[in-house]
C-alpha cells in the first residue's frame, strides 16, 4: 500500500447570475429517459448509479467507499441523513427500453446546503452506458435550477483535476475553480 494524493479543484458558480438557458421543468431528456425527485424508498438505486459509475474510474481510488456497492449504500444513507440534505435538488434519472420491463436507474445527482450557504453537490454520476447522452448535464442544470428556486445564492463542487469530461462539463456550465486541494489516499501498489 502506498500513500497518493490526487489533485482536486473546488470549484464554484454565483447562482444569482446563472441561468440554464431554460426554465427547470425545461431541462429535457431524451425520450426514454425520465427525472425521478428524491424518494428515500430509491436509496438503493442511487447507491447502486455511483457503484457502477465509480467503481473502475479514478475516484474509488480517491474514495475507496465508491469502489464497493455497500460502501456506495453507506455513502448515500450519510448523505441523506444529514440535516443539510437537500432533497429538492437530488435527482435520480432512468432509462426505459422497449425492450426490457422495467426501467434501470442509470444517473444520480446529490446535494447538501454547506455552512457557506452554498448548494454543496456531492456526487454526480451517470452508468458508463449511457454517458455522453446529455445525463450529467441535465442533472447538474436541474439541481442547480432547483437550488436558485431555494434562494441558495452559490453552488459548489469538487473534481478529481484528471476528470477531464465532468471538467469540461463544470467550466462549460460556468462552475471556476477556487482552490486547488490534494487529498491523500492508500492506494495499493501492484
Amino acid at each position: 500500500m502506498t500513500l497518493t494524493y490526487f489533485k482536486r479543484f473546488q470549484m464554484e458558480l454565483d447562482l444569482a447570475t446563472w441561468s440554464s438557458g431554460e426554465d427547470e421543468s425545461a431541462v429535457v431528456l431524451a425520450p426514454q429517459y425520465r427525472f425521478l425527485a428524491w424518494d428515500e424508498e430509491d436509496l438503493p438505486r442511487h447507491a447502486k448509479v455511483k457503484f457502477q459509475t465509480f467503481e473502475l474510474e479514478i475516484d474509488a481510488h480517491v474514495f475507496p467507499s465508491l469502489s464497493e456497492y455497500d460502501g456506495c449504500h453507506r455513502l448515500m444513507t450519510q448523505i441523506t441523513n444529514r440535516d443539510n440534505f437537500v432533497p429538492a435538488a437530488t435527482w435520480l434519472v432512468e432509462f426505459q427500453s422497449d425492450e426490457a420491463a422495467c426501467p434501470i436507474a442509470v444517473g444520480t445527482i446529490q446535494v447538501l446546503h454547506d455552512l457557506e450557504n452554498r448548494g454543496a453537490i456531492q456526487n454526480i454520476a451517470v452508468t458508463p452506458d449511457h454517458r455522453h447522452r446529455g445525463i450529467g448535464t441535465a442533472l447538474v442544470k436541474r439541481a442547480l435550477s432547483n437550488l436558485k428556486s431555494l434562494n441558495i445564492p452559490r453552488a459548489m463542487l469538487e473534481v478529481t483535476a484528471q476528470n477531464n469530461g465532468a471538467l469540461r462539463l463544470y467550466e462549460r456550465l460556468g462552475f471556476q475553480i477556487i482552490r486547488t486541494v490534494y487529498k491523500p489516499s492508500t492506494v495499493a501498489t501492484p
